[in-house]
């Protein structure tokens, strides 16, 4: 008799077993009774009726989906290898089961082409030094498209921007030639200064005939200054002037017959 009893509380502790169900802060259970769309459960404890009912779970935490690499031509014709990485939630575990299957599959082909069709809109030299403006630009437009899948893409990062050999020769070519450029032009703009000072002195020299002398005695002071074998010492236009005049030598004024031969005073 014992075993007539015993066989059916067995039975009905195994499908109490079988019926209850735990679910953490994390996770939720889209519910379906007899193959329709019923609920979302939990989190915490609840039951599911065997048979009648199935559950699918959902992770609501942040996924981190690695998106891999592509071959990318950009708008100059350049081939690239690009890869990136790719954060998104469920914020709708309804939508996330109902309307899409392997809903994070779905997104992660969905990634691959985005990455292609917004890179190959633009030039190399904007991959490079503008991932911020593109990591955004992917990241709008995959949440616009995953919205009716009830996901939430929450952020896009590129990682890697891969070239070829030949590109990064040719790119360290133009930088070297780039740089060569931009020393050019400060040494020129420093030529064109260090004249334009040079200018601004020789006035102030021209005005002030005191401080060309100063200049001239500095200047032979720096020339005693040096173990030279040879010295050099200019002489004013002014000097010679004197010279010329102690000596006589003072040129007579031109006169009408240009074949009179010069004269000079006794």
């Amino acid at each position: 008799m014992m075993l007539y009893y015993l066989v059916p509380i067995v039975l009905l502790l195994l499908l109490i077993a079988a019926s209850i169900r735990i679910l953490p802060e994390y996770r939720r259970g889209v519910v379906f009774f007899l193959g329709r769309f019923q609920g979302v459960k939990g989190p915490g404890l609840f039951i599911i009726i065997p048979v009648i009912q199935k559950m699918q779970v959902v992770d609501l935490r942040l996924v981190t989906l690695d998106v891999p690499e592509q071959d990318v031509i950009s708008q100059d014709n350049v081939t690239v290898r690009v890869n990136a990485v790719l954060y998104f939630r469920v914020v709708d575990p309804e939508k996330a089961i109902i309307q899409v299957e392997h809903f994070a599959t779905a997104t992660s082909q969905l990634a691959q082409t985005t990455l292609r069709s917004v890179l190959g809109k633009h030039d190399l030299d904007e991959m490079l030094s503008e991932r911020d403006r593109l990591n955004d630009d992917i990241q709008e437009i995959l949440d616009v498209q995953t919205e009716s899948w009830g996901i939430k893409v929450v952020n896009v990062e590129i990682k890697h921007v891969d070239l070829d050999e030949s590109m990064i020769r040719a790119i360290a070519r133009q930088a070297e030639a780039e740089r060569e450029r931009r020393a050019k032009v400060i040494h020129a703009e420093g030529e064109l200064q260090a004249s334009q000072k040079l200018l601004e002195a020789a006035n102030v020299m021209s005005a002030n005939p005191a401080a060309l002398q100063l200049r001239y005695l500095q200047t032979m002071s720096d020339m005693s200054a040096k173990n030279a074998s040879t010295i050099v010492f200019p002489l004013p236009l002014d000097v010679m002037e004197a010279f010329r005049a102690m000596r006589g030598e003072h040129a007579t004024p031109p006169t009408d017959d240009p074949a009179a031969p010069e004269r000079q005073r006794p």
